[in-house]
């Protein structure tokens, strides 16, 4: 089953790349090589090249056990961390209506009282 690979904005594709060069160089700094960096991850080399190239097919879990491996697990609290414009766009909105329940006929009572 071939790969499904999203399309990317430009932007987004560079900061994945980006991503993706931090990490190797984080691996390089640690003297780690990359068959070690991949077996404590659980992962193969070539995800590995995978994920150093800022692949957007590669799973974000593959990125995280990267991560992990290097120390650096704690860089996914920042992700989304703040969401200034998601708190904006929620105290913006205005209170739900519902509506009240609907009453049932009381067709039956009424006929019974006529008799």
């Amino acid at each position: 089953m071939p790969r499904k690979v999203p399309t990317l904005f430009p932007a987004l594709a560079r900061q994945l790349e980006t991503l993706g060069e931090r990490l190797r160089l984080a691996r390089l700094r640690r003297s780690y090589s990359a068959s070690t960096v991949a077996v404590r991850a659980g992962i193969t080399r070539v995800t590995l090249a995978r994920i150093e190239r800022g692949d957007p097919g590669t799973s974000l879990g593959a990125y995280a056990a990267v991560l992990r491996v290097l120390g650096l697990q704690g860089s996914l609290d920042a992700v989304a961390g703040d969401d200034p414009v998601g708190r904006k766009l929620q105290d913006l909105q205005l209170p739900v209506r519902r509506r009240a329940p609907r009453r049932k006929a009381q067709h039956k009572e009424d006929e019974a009282g006529d008799l």
